[in-house]
């Protein structure tokens, strides 16, 4: 069973002062990274750049002290930037801040009713289809800004395809001095990585800030900052309650549920990344509850909904933080640049924050996963995956998540009636059963795992619960029963490829059925794990790892 106990409590046990400078160096580091994100993200988000540090310091702060992960770093996330610029559209601050509550109550309520495991029953087409959707949307909603284009609307943009018409509308508006700034912010962002180790450890979106400042300011370029557009504020979060009323919680209740549901998957598939890195395992409802907490104090403290983020965690890692006090430093560190360094954001210039919005696009949008599974799938994902993908660019997240799932569910359930068969029983003694196990001898460099019963999104996770004996050199998995595989449980099987890689540990198959085998031909993963190790019989797989001992 999975504790309700955060992850701080249980490291501080075996706490070094080793691990704690490592620690704090790493929450310096990743806040340098996280400010210009969260600046950008709460522009994205239809709100003052000053929220998304305010979001970063107090959600993250929560997230980490309560959180069930021992690296999560919380914060801003491009995957909210369009559902909180509709629902600033629609109701106001007022109502983000009540469905940001809303969204809190409910992710607190899925971790103490243990739902944190009901997070793999969302496909992984569906998750691939939204994430690189939302990154569409996001570099659509920029390019206004990468081009200094003068948009004129009586009401606020918020659909994407409304701000792409606008831009062609408005193409006669462009601005080449932006397109300039914007330009040389893309080259920094994609060529700093490029550069010698040293620079790596400053983050290219500081620079492309500082550069582009420097442009702007040192050439008098005429190109907007975001003081010409927005006000700024070096003010401490200040602690509010929003007006509730009936109507308000009536109106945004559906996107609260779409924030909830959305941040527990983004915080859990963070979690499981982070889980890989640090060879640890996080408390998924541990982490609902923080998530939640996280979300009720962001908006009651003046910000936006944040979720765990993967990149900024992934930094962290890198940097050597290993406990939640990395988290912790990385907001206390935001709080004091706040205070110091905000009322220097009004120089950002526009086409800045777009460029570093198009690379947040760019890597959040997976898009060689989304072309591997157009081209490696069964033909029913792939029509989850694109289907998803096209609802949450032209419409929105909430009518892509729904139908998205309510397909995946009824394409399952023809899958499961394809494959199921009936059959008279058939009485035989355990000694004239040819296929039974306890009858044979093991060799002692294997491991054997039997598979049984369609694998499918939601038993998909099972596959890597197969524990892997660094002393043992050969895996056998029986899968004689299972009828059936789709591209959720096919990505899991190449992560347990790619750590029995890592551990000199060879694979082999025993009786793989037709359409299985099918799936992993098309996906390349046959020719990988390599036609002498898919074997017929359960016999011929244990000579197999015999011969390899």
């Amino acid at each position: 069973m999975d504790k309700l106990k955060p992850k701080l409590f249980s490291v501080m046990k075996t706490y070094s002062k080793e691990q704690f400078v490592k620690d704090v160096i790493a929450g310096i580091i990743v806040a340098i990274i996280a400010l210009p994100l969260s600046i950008a993200l709460a522009l994205a988000s239809g709100v003052t750049p000053e929220k998304g540090i305010y979001t970063a310091i107090t959600a993250g702060f929560v997230i980490s002290f309560l959180g069930g992960s021992r690296v999560q770093i919380a914060g801003p996330t491009a995957a909210f930037a369009t559902i909180v610029a509709g629902i600033v559209a629609k109701n106001g601050l007022n109502g983000l801040i009540v469905a940001t509550l809303l969204a809190g109550v409910i992710l607190m309520v899925m971790g103490f009713l243990r739902l944190g495991n009901l997070i793999k029953f969302i496909p992984y087409t569906i998750t691939t289809g939204f994430t690189s959707g939302i990154a569409v949307t996001i570099l659509v909603g920029q390019i206004k800004d990468f081009l200094g284009l003068s948009v004129v609307s009586e009401e606020p943009l918020i659909e994407t395809m409304e701000k792409l018409k606008a831009v062609f509308e408005f193409i006669g508006t462009i601005n080449i001095q932006a397109v300039i700034v914007g330009v040389v912010c893309m080259v920094i962002l994609i060529g700093w990585p490029y550069l010698p180790d040293f620079c790596k450890r400053i983050p290219p979106s500081l620079i492309a800030v500082l550069v582009s400042i420097t442009m702007v300011k040192g050439l008098n370029m005429k190109v907007n900052t975001i003081g010409d557009l927005y006000e700024i504020s070096n003010k401490l979060p200040v602690f509010s309650l929003p007006d509730f009323s009936l109507d308000t919680v009536r109106n945004v209740l559906p996107d609260a549920f779409t924030i909830a549901i959305l941040a527990a998957i983004e915080s859990l598939l963070s979690c499981v990344v982070a889980d890989s890195m640090v060879n640890s395992r996080h408390r998924s409802n541990m982490e609902l509850i923080a998530q939640g907490a996280g979300n009720i104090t962001s908006a009651l403290f003046g910000g936006i909904p944040a979720t765990g983020a993967i990149a900024r965690t992934a930094a962290n890692v890198k940097n050597g933080g290993r406990t939640p006090v990395a988290g912790m430093v990385h907001a206390v560190t935001l709080l004091l640049i706040l205070v110091v360094l905000m009322p220097y954001a009004a120089l950002i210039p526009m086409p800045a924050i777009a460029a570093i919005l198009f690379m947040v696009a760019y890597n959040m949008s997976e898009w060689r996963k989304f072309v591997n599974l157009c081209r490696t799938a069964p033909k029913s994902d792939i029509l989850v995956l694109v289907l998803t993908f096209v609802l949450t660019v032209v419409f929105d997240l909430v009518v892509a998540i729904e139908i998205g799932i309510l397909l995946a569910a009824i394409l399952f359930m023809k899958r499961m009636s394809d494959v199921t068969e009936v059959e008279g029983w058939k009485y035989v003694d355990e000694d004239d059963d040819k296929d039974s196990i306890a009858l044979r001898e093991v060799p002692q460099n294997t491991m054997v795992y039997e598979v049984s019963g369609p694998l499918f999104f939601g038993a998909a996770d099972k596959i890597l619960k197969i524990t892997l004996d660094e002393k043992m050199n050969c895996l056998v998995l029986r899968m004689r029963s299972v009828s059936a595989i789709d591209a959720t449980a096919m990505h899991n099987l190449e992560q347990l490829y790619e750590q029995c890689r890592k551990k000199n540990i060879c694979i082999i198959l025993s009786h793989v059925n037709e359409q299985p085998l099918h799936v992993m031909k098309k996906a390349g993963f046959a020719d990988r794990i390599g036609s002498e190790n898919f074997c017929a019989h359960i016999d011929d797989a244990l000579k197999r790892a015999q011969d390899l001992q």
